[in-house]
């Protein structure tokens, strides 16, 4: 009798799996994240009836926080929850953000400015989580498929709950796509043999296999946290936006089709309101990661990675804010990039600080202003105070360490921008310009009446600042493999376009083979 330890409260150890890299199975919170706690529950008695397995299925979607260092998940590696190195190592191959070393801060055996520089290699500790976080997310959602189906629900119910979790597991494959392209592409959760690299053409069209197959079989209409024919259509869209990347052939139409089909969603009057500490209540967000730090959800402090340690005293008039570790912040020239009267330009905090207690001067610890500048004037010795902040998401004097925001990962606004970028590139700049027009209006800026592909590039840098989008956006531009602030061109073969496989993967698993140009 196989017998599985399931916790309904956030990220328990489970059974280890084949995949040949270390993982451990879990079940964890339920997406309502109500705390049930089911220690030892044989799989024989517990996931018979819908509600069970509801709660079973709850795990999937906490996968999505990823897992910290004190997690069996995280153990013996650097951790790897959504927003610290997985969000690191997309936002700073980018030019959009960088984490520049100050004194003895931030070196961290020269990952970040690996990833600043394109020259990474297979032992880059930033790779592996992105890798782990993404293929750990596919192995428990295979082990809960693999329940769901021992469970007694009727076929029709099963096929219901597992496209919901195809759909997840999806997500996760269009990432690896994304970043490692000849990943493997496993979906038995009995398989013993270890896996093989799946050519990225074809990862590309089981992803799409994958979602066509699941998506009349999946809640239609807006159920916020849930992966419905909606999110399915927005992960197929982005899926066909990037296909020239991923396979060599463009699918413009295609990608304007999946957008077609997403309903019910708006933009927000207020730009900000999709990063409130609330932001649940908005009408733009697609698809987003619930986070509530009083059910012990964990995996969500980026503002801790970004502002200065004495940000605190700018904050909370008490001066007990959360620990702030002075790291992640833009590159020099993004700030500067945004018209002044462009309202997203306050994703970047820059300038003194002032305290809430009495309106004074915020110093640094030698004394200083605590003025965020634009400018980096050394990358590898960076001042205290150098590089504008990450500040999209609402701060509160009373955030604790883990914030509330919810992590939105797909919003209305993408759907726009794809349709205008896709006409624009099928010739109908007219009907693009409709489109685009409408990201600029909420901006506060001005109509374009022309449009070129700087003017798209530059609207998608704007307007999802931070958001974990500007890597693949520089690579479908192009612009990825140019020189820019700190990083010198890429190779002519334009390896660098996706990471090499983790050299700990590849030693664990001798069927797996090293991306081109990273073999030696």
């Amino acid at each position: 009798m196989k017998r599985l330890n399931i916790s309904i409260s956030n990220i328990l150890p489970g059974r280890k799996t084949w995949l040949g890299v270390g993982l451990l199975l879990a079940m964890a919170s339920c997406t309502d994240l109500n705390e049930q706690l089911y220690d030892k529950v044989s799989q024989d008695d517990y996931g018979k009836t819908s509600s069970e397995v509801a709660t079973i299925v709850g795990g999937a979607y906490a996968t999505l926080r990823g897992y910290g260092s004190g997690t069996p998940e995280g153990a013996g590696i650097i951790c790897y929850p959504t927003c610290e190195y997985v969000f690191f190592t997309q936002e700073c191959s980018s030019d959009e953000a960088c984490i520049p070393t100050r004194g003895t801060d931030w070196y961290d055996g020269g990952r970040y400015q690996q990833f600043q520089r394109h020259n990474w290699d297979a032992k880059n500790s930033g790779i592996l989580s992105v890798w782990r976080y993404n293929f750990t997310g596919v192995s428990k959602v295979n082990a809960i498929i693999y329940q769901v189906e021992q469970s007694g629900l009727t076929t029709e119910d099963k096929q219901k709950v597992e496209a919901e979790l195809r759909g997840l597991r999806a997500y996760y494959y269009y990432n690896l796509l994304d970043c490692f392209g000849n990943v493997p592409v496993v979906t038995d959760f009995t398989q013993k043999e270890l896996p093989t690299n799946t050519p990225r053409k074809d990862v590309f069209a089981f992803i799409e296999k994958e979602l066509k197959e699941i998506i009349p079989l999946l809640p239609s209409g807006i159920t916020y946290g849930r992966f419905t024919q909606n999110v399915a259509n927005t992960l197929l869209a982005r899926l066909y936006l990037n296909a020239e990347v991923f396979t060599g052939t463009a699918r413009w139409q295609d990608c304007l089709d999946a957008c077609n089909k997403v309903q019910g969603y708006s933009l927000t009057p207020n730009y900000k309101a999709s990063f409130a500490i609330q932001n649940e209540k908005s009408p733009e967000i697609i698809f987003s990661i619930p986070y509530d730090h009083k059910q012990g959800t964990v995996g969500n402090y980026l503002a801790s990675m970004t502002y200065h340690y004495n940000q605190k005293l700018a904050f909370d008039p008490a001066g007990v804010y959360q620990w702030c570790g002075n790291g992640i912040c833009a590159q020099p020239g993004l700030y500067s990039s945004f018209d002044a009267r462009d309202v997203r330009r306050q994703s970047l905090l820059i300038g003194q600080q002032y305290s809430a207690k009495d309106g004074s001067e915020v110093l640094m610890d030698d004394g200083s202003p605590l003025n965020y500048t634009e400018e980096i004037d050394n990358f590898t010795d960076a001042a205290k105070n150098a590089g504008a902040r990450l500040n999209k998401y609402e701060w509160s004097a009373n955030d604790s360490w883990e914030r509330d925001n919810d992590w939105v990962l797909m919003r209305y606004a993408e759907i726009l921008m794809m349709q205008a970028e896709c006409n624009f590139r099928l010739g109908y700049t007219p009907t693009a310009l409709t489109y685009i027009n409408q990201i600029r209006k909420r901006a506060g800026l001005d109509d374009l009446t022309t449009l070129t592909l700087d003017d798209l590039d530059n609207e998608w840098k704007h307007e999802f600042v931070f958001e974990n989008l500007r890597r693949t956006t520089n690579i479908r531009f192009g612009t990825y493999f140019k020189p820019w602030w700190e990083k010198p061109a890429d190779p002519a073969d334009k390896h660098t376009g996706i990471y090499p496989i983790p050299q700990e993967e590849l030693s664990k698993n001798p069927n797996l083979k090293q991306n081109p140009g990273y073999e030696n």
